[in-house]
C-alpha cells in the first residue's frame, strides 16, 4: 500500500475462511489505518501472500520480487486497450491486463502457480463463474 510515509504490506488474516464480503471490508479497515498511518504490528504480520497493483500509479508490468516471510506474490499492470485478432482474423479491440507471478519454490510448485494463474484468469474473463464459486 502507497501511504505518505511509504510502502506498507498490511495483511488479510485467514483469508482462506474470509467471504469475499468480509475480506473487501478488512481491506477497507487497514487501507483507512494505512493512510492514517496507524497500522499496528498485527496488521503487517503474518503475510503468506502478496498482490501489488502497479496499474494504480500507470504501471503496465513488473516482475514481483517474493520479500520473506511471503511464498508468492502477484503483480497488477493498469488495464490497456490494445488491437487484437478474434477468431475470424479481424482486428478488434480488447481490454488486455498484464499479471506476472513469483512463488518461493521450496513451497509452491511452477505447474501450483500456473493453475492458480488460469483460474484467476477464467475468473476474470467469467465474473459469473467466480460469484458461483464463492463460498
Amino acid at each position: 500500500m502507497d501511504t505518505p510515509e511509504g510502502l506498507v504490506v498490511p495483511c488479510v488474516k485467514n483469508v482462506q475462511s474470509l467471504s469475499i464480503f468480509e475480506i473487501a471490508a478488512e481491506m477497507n479497515r487497514l487501507q483507512t489505518l494505512g493512510l492514517a498511518g496507524k497500522l499496528g504490528v498485527e496488521d503487517l504480520s503474518g503475510v503468506t501472500f502478496s498482490l501489488s497493483n502497479v496499474g494504480t500509479i500507470g504501471g503496465t508490468y513488473t516482475k514481483p520480487v517474493i520479500m520473506p516471510p511471503n511464498v508468492a506474490i502477484g503483480a497488477l499492470g493498469k488495464i490497456q486497450v490494445l488491437p487484437r485478432f478474434d477468431s475470424e482474423g479481424a482486428v478488434t479491440k480488447a481490454h488486455v491486463l498484464n499479471v506476472s507471478w513469483s512463488a518461493d519454490h521450496r513451497v509452491i510448485d511452477g505447474a501450483t502457480m500456473a493453475r492458480f494463474s488460469n483460474l484467476w484468469k477464467q475468473y476474470l474473463e467469467d465474473p459469473l463463474t467466480f460469484v458461483l464459486d464463492l463460498k
